[in-house]
């Protein structure tokens, strides 16, 4: 190493980025040291002071790294800091950073929703930040931020959020392209409005009735748990959309067009059956379809699919390509009367791989029907998994039903498969 040019031994050094690793470098040289300030970038896991220097507070061991760092361009912490430390960090560094990411560790901490400045407000001196990250964040209070010009990426996992304050962050993010809020409590309404906003996933704790306005004319990509009120007016870009509730009931679901859809997903314990046909029928383009809602009602009581016709589903979905079916849409699948009579020309054209979640044993020659269906008319099915899942074998129908699904495997032993 000693006989490299300097240029590269700063490039190859300027690849380690564990505080650990750099402040050993320090050490070893002084031509070592002028390097590593060229790193780009430094991360601080959660044990790195668990023995610090003597006399010498984390804080300060921070600042004085980072103001070693010529142009340092994104800094991780997942140990602990105090916002006077993290305001000195950034004093230093902050216009050259474009990458931050915080374990802020302030949820349950209720001094820390009076300190001034806050950790929060200390972010906006980072006010050329493209992508920025927060863990275990408390938002009772609006930070003191300005419009950040070039943040494209917002990411917070794990917070409690008053619904103005998140409007408030949301508003000093006009540019955002991807925004995470993963394990959010405290908001029952969120409002959205973010024009160049391409990936989106909200997962917020609490009953499940949780509403959601989202305009977005970009978005690409939406997953959304906890809501049970769902409005998304412009969607002529949407290709991936997954919807679940394991907590409350999807009552309202308004979407504009879906005509670029390609993968959908619809969870949850209730679904109201007029969202449920809504989303399907809009959905008409889709290529893989995950269906896991176990019941449908509009009211407390929890109530079985109504029949579902095997042909129309089909007739109304011609590209699906891949189907995950679970439980209570399989069961409507069931339903003898949509097979009774089918056109002779009726066929599934691209359905290539299916995956059939069963619980019960029981109606096992009603279950067969559509299995044996999909085999006949799928002219380009090559996998079909029958995954068996919590099934009581003790039932006195079980063994009916494994005869039935041992025989159609044994026909079709190329395509089925038992799991």
């Amino acid at each position: 190493m000693e006989s490299l040019p300097d240029v590269i031994l700063q490039y190859i050094l300027s690849h380690i980025n564990n505080a650990r690793d750099v402040a050993a470098c320090n050490f070893v040289s002084k031509r070592w040291k002028d390097s590593m300030a060229y790193i780009r970038t430094l991360y601080f896991p959660r044990n790195s002071f668990d023995n610090p220097s003597v006399g010498e507070s984390p804080d300060n061991i921070v600042k004085r790294m980072v103001s070693t760092v010529v142009r340092l361009e994104e800094l991780v912490v997942y140990s602990p800091f105090s916002p006077s430390g993290l305001a000195s960090w950034l004093s230093l560094v902050g216009l050259s950073l474009t990458q931050l990411e915080l374990r802020m560790d302030n949820l349950t901490d209720n001094q820390a929703s009076h300190e001034s400045p806050s950790k929060l407000d200390c972010i906006g001196a980072a006010r050329n930040l493209e992508s920025l990250k927060l863990w275990g964040v408390l938002m009772i209070h609006s930070p003191k931020w300005d419009v950040f010009q070039n943040l494209k990426t917002l990411e917070i996992i794990g917070a409690r959020l008053e619904e103005p304050v998140l409007s408030v962050v949301l508003q000093s993010c006009p540019y955002l392209t991807r925004l995470l809020l993963l394990g959010c409590e405290g908001v029952r309404s969120i409002s959205v409005d973010l024009p160049y906003l391409e990936q989106c996933k909200l997962d917020f704790y609490g009953l499940g009735n949780c509403s959601l306005m989202l305009t977005s004319p970009k978005i690409e990509s939406l997953e959304v748990q906890g809501c049970s009120w769902i409005r998304v007016p412009e969607t002529q870009h949407l290709r991936n959309l997954s919807i679940s509730n394991s907590a409350g009931r999807v009552y309202m679901i308004d979407f504009g067009n879906l005509p670029a859809l390609e993968f959908l997903s619809m969870r949850g314990v209730q679904w109201c059956w007029d969202a449920i046909c809504k989303l399907l029928k809009l959905a008409s383009e889709v290529k893989h379809l995950y269906m896991k809602v176990e019941f449908t009602g509009d009211y407390e009581a929890l109530q079985p699919f109504p029949e579902i016709d095997f042909v129309d589903f089909f007739n109304s979905h011609p590209k699906l390509r891949k189907f995950d079916i679970h439980g209570a849409m399989f069961a409507a699948l069931c339903q003898r009367n949509s097979l009774k009579h089918v056109d002779p020309g009726f066929f599934i054209p691209c359905l290539e791989e299916v995956v059939i979640t069963v619980r019960s044993p029981l109606n096992a020659e009603q279950k067969m029907s559509p299995l044996e269906s999909l085999l006949k008319y799928g002219k380009s099915l090559r996998t079909m998994v029958i995954k068996i899942l919590q099934m009581k074998s003790s039932h006195s129908s079980a063994d009916d039903f494994f005869d039935e699904i041992c025989r159609l495997r044994y026909m079709n032993h190329e395509i089925v498969r038992i799991e």
